[in-house]
């Protein structure tokens, strides 16, 4: 049988002291002495005593958990970056609620209501491809005092703070390498354009090719999700079309890995007649027979930053002063076998 849940007062009862020192001495009061400290908590623990974390946050305003909102969590760019938030936070005695949103606005809200139902201290958010309309993230602004983080997808609200890369740069990167490998009919995997990662990362391709002297061409700019399906079929309608590229920079990793996949069973080389390059370097690019270009987004890093940026804030709103941060991390460029041709 289990035993009954002591309270304080049970507690004051044994060892004939008031409540108030078992509360103090349970709460390291620095008025009670380490010796009454010891035997009260030697007590509560003998007694199955199990504080009620309810009442402590609406006394302390605080319930020591903040919400992660993400598309899914099945990729190591997300689990990477909740990595990274939970490492921050943990030693500040915080505690990490992963909700996934599966790219849909309406549970997105959802989740945010129950969020915010749980009192959490804080909400760290990726939004979700069908998050157009952001007034439901501008409600909470206006209506409550929790500070919302966006990291890698964000959207421009004012009064939020933002954790990113510079996509635009990452693009520009991948494909210049691609420029000075000799390729030059380059196409693009854009991603869903709803999205300012995908929106950068297309921007940073034009630029590049505009800068050494190559055509934009349209029909090399194909719209693709982030899967292994999606670049197989991309690479179909490009052999369809007979728009055939001697190079792919693709916004995302998965879509690139269907695209040599597609290449090599229509017997196409790569690097040697396309050259292929993705993006976000999950861990599967580095360790194929054939390892794919990536660019990094450094998901840890985010994960810490945007760790700091909550602390940061939680400090601030203390003193009365609430500051918005927008932090950028630079890209990393990892050239491996399926781009390098010289």
């Amino acid at each position: 049988m289990n035993k009954k849940n002591a309270t304080i007062y049970d507690i004051s009862k044994k060892l004939n002291v008031s409540v108030a020192t078992v509360s103090r001495a349970l709460n390291d009061h620095p008025r009670i002495s380490q010796a009454t400290k010891d035997l009260v908590k030697k007590t509560a623990k003998e007694m199955n005593y199990k504080q009620n974390n309810l009442a402590k946050a609406l006394k302390s305003g605080e319930t020591k958990n903040v919400g992660i909102i993400v598309p899914y969590i099945n990729t190591n760019f997300f689990s990477s970056v909740i990595r990274g938030i939970e490492e921050e936070l943990s030693p500040h005695g915080y505690h990490v609620i992963i909700c996934q949103s599966h790219e849909d606005v309406n549970i997105e809200k959802r989740h945010l209501n129950t969020l915010l139902n749980a009192q959490v201290d804080g909400i760290f958010m990726s939004v979700s491809k069908t998050t157009i309309d952001t007034e439901h993230i501008q409600n909470i602004l206006s209506t409550t005092n929790t500070p919302i983080i966006f990291f890698d997808r964000k959207k421009d609200i004012s009064g939020i703070s933002t954790v990113t890369i510079d996509d635009y740069r990452g693009g520009y990167m991948a494909t210049e390498h691609l420029i000075n490998e000799g390729y030059r009919n380059i196409c693009h995997f854009s991603g869903d354009l709803n999205l300012e990662i995908y929106e950068n990362r297309l921007k940073g391709y034009k630029q590049a090719l505009m800068d050494h002297n190559l055509s934009i061409k349209e029909e090399n700019i194909i719209t693709t999700g982030s899967s292994i399906d999606e670049g197989i079929d991309a690479v179909k309608k490009l052999w369809d079309k007979k728009s055939v590229p001697d190079a792919i920079f693709s916004s995302s990793d998965f879509a690139a890995l269907g695209a040599c996949q597609e290449l090599k069973k229509r017997k196409i080389k790569i690097p040697q007649e396309v050259a292929v390059i993705g993006f976000s370097n999950e861990p599967f690019t580095q360790f194929m027979e054939l390892p794919i270009s990536s660019v990094d987004q450094t998901p840890l890093t985010m994960g810490k930053m945007a760790g700091q940026v909550f602390i940061e804030s939680v400090k601030e709103n203390g003193s009365g002063v609430s500051i918005e941060k927008k932090v950028v991390l630079a890209p990393q460029l990892y050239i491996r076998k399926s781009s390098k041709r010289k």
